[in-house]
């Protein structure tokens, strides 16, 4: 039998726009053979999951999970994408972002997410493609993130929930330390609530990109130019500024939203003496919010293209 390499497979990949797993099987089935292989997914019904795959994918759900281990928790968030609203409103859909946010508390990344088992010799990926072919639309497992604490909790909130765990965006928060937990996760989702509403860029001021930061500088120092200050004094004024600007993307600098004359920090910090848990820290967040990144196409939505290809029949 021909070895399958994983240049074979990225080239059948390329070739055929269908999952890894897949090509991989049928590779496999065809001894190597590129073209058999195409006409093996082909018969399989796959080449539809491949003919949509460019198909802009921006609507769909976010999901949360998480599960208690030990003293800590673990929690999972996923973005599970397809072209319309409608499909995401669809229980079909609903429960397979549900089952791909529990696999992702196991599977820290999209990519091994692809490949967790769903049930025996079927995997997210082969899931994913048979429902494209069902359903008849692009979907993607585009992200995926977990975090874990081995003392404490992982909250969670979703903003525009349209069932429990599910909706357009979603946040885990872990806090880790001691102290009771049901008081624990209500901090954490009020954080995380926070969090969805002012979508911060780091948690730390030492964890902000420092391309961000020279990003905001450069548009600063910019402004300062056109606004006619003394060249001598501009870095000056853009320090004080980027200042400012570390304030309002750090999460833990934040003002909390929900009494803005204490600190996300300080929230944290005297909720910890509260609990008798001084040791209480924000140990990491995480935000997705749908279609955040993906650049939509102009032009006619799904419906309407369905609309314009059943007309006239």
């Amino acid at each position: 039998m021909a070895e399958i390499t994983a240049a074979l497979v990225m080239e059948l990949r390329a070739k055929s726009g269908v999952g890894m797993m897949d090509c991989k099987k049928a590779l496999q089935e065809t001894d190597g053979d590129i073209n058999a292989a195409v006409d093996w997914l082909r018969a399989k019904g796959l080449s539809k999951a491949a003919k949509k795959a460019d198909r802009v994918a921006a609507e769909g759900l976010v999901a949360v999970a998480s599960k208690e281990v030990g003293a800590g928790e673990v929690g999972a968030a996923i973005e599970f994408n397809a072209e319309t609203d409608f499909v995401a409103r669809n229980e079909l859909f609903q429960n397979a972002a549900k089952r791909f946010a529990q696999l992702g508390l196991e599977h820290a990344t999209v990519e091994g997410l692809h490949g967790a088992e769903l049930e025996a010799g079927k995997t997210v990926q082969d899931e994913v493609t048979g429902m494209i072919a069902t359903i008849g639309e692009n979907m993607q497992l585009r992200r995926a993130a977990r975090l874990s604490v081995d003392e404490g909790v992982v909250a969670s909130y979703v903003h525009n929930a349209v069932s429990p765990g599910l909706g357009r965006i979603g946040v885990l928060v872990a806090l880790h330390g001691g102290g009771d937990k049901t008081a624990l996760r209500e901090l954490g989702r009020k954080i995380a609530m926070h969090v969805a509403a002012t979508a911060p860029l780091s948690l730390n001021t030492d964890d902000l990109d420092p391309a961000a930061i020279e990003k905001e500088r450069q548009v600063l120092t910019e402004k300062a130019k056109e606004d006619g200050r003394p060249e001598n004094m501009i870095a000056k004024i853009v320090d004080g500024q980027i200042a400012k600007f570390q304030k309002d993307v750090v999460l833990s600098k934040q003002p909390f939203v929900m009494n803005p004359d204490v600190t996300i920090e300080q929230l944290v910090a005297d909720t910890g003496k509260e609990l008798g848990a001084p040791g209480l820290h924000l140990a990491g967040f995480v935000r997705l919010a749908l279609g955040e990144g993906v650049e939509k196409v102009e032009g006619p939505d799904f419906a309407s293209e369905v609309a314009s290809m059943t007309s006239g029949q």
